[in-house]
């Protein structure tokens, strides 16, 4: 199972969205069969690639803040 597979979610996976949603409309027993597994696994790596992308730049913007509050913490604590 995917994420909501909206386009502006997930500009680097559009192409393989795309294609996706047309083997999907191309009929039941291609999908039935597995003719979509294909797109489906190669969505699925571009998902997983792009989440850990979005991980690794929150973890950074969440140290960012971090570093920021405990310097206004040290600066508190030398001011008394």
């Amino acid at each position: 199972m995917h994420p909501n597979l909206a386009y502006h979610e997930h500009p680097k996976c559009i192409d393989i969205i795309l294609r996706l949603e047309e083997c999907h409309r191309s009929g039941f027993i291609n999908r039935f069969f597995g003719g979509c597994n294909d797109i489906k696994r190669e969505l699925n790596e571009c998902l997983t690639m792009e989440h850990q992308i979005k991980r690794r730049k929150n973890a950074e913007e969440a140290g960012d803040r971090r570093r920021k509050v405990e310097k206004l913490w040290k600066e508190l604590e030398e001011e008394n």
